[in-house]
């Protein structure tokens, strides 16, 4: 695969994900170290996370039907989350499956105890 093709993929798809995430909640995944790469024979961005409910590498791979694919990669598994994400959905996926999860109430509950630690101690 032709590396600046790669390159070129891995800085599109970092631009769309800062551009369309709150900073709060990038944050909020402890993310390290953007890096492009292939994978599964797909131009990809591959950044470390230390989320609430995931901890190890998120991959968003570009497919041939110009859709994203994310995957959730540790020492355990590969994980496809989806094989079919559009460029402003990438944040919002990746936030569900390693930091909020799908009960709002669990997540906001989760959150202001945090709050609480953070200010009493």
């Amino acid at each position: 695969m032709d590396k600046e093709y790669v390159l070129q993929v891995a800085e599109t798809a970092k631009n769309q994900l800062l551009a369309t995430t709150p900073m709060n909640v990038v944050l909020s995944w402890g993310v390290e170290k953007f890096i492009a790469t292939a994978f599964k024979e797909m131009p990809a961005l591959k950044f470390k996370v230390n989320g609430r409910l995931f901890k190890g590498f998120v991959v968003v791979a570009l497919n041939g039907s110009d859709y994203y694919e994310i995957y959730l990669v540790n020492y355990h598994e590969i994980k496809c989350v989806t094989d079919r994400a559009f460029y402003d959905q990438v944040g919002e996926i990746i936030d569900r499956a390693i930091e909020s999860g799908t009960d709002k109430a669990e997540y906001e509950q989760f959150c202001q105890q945090q709050w609480y630690k953070l200010l009493i101690g």
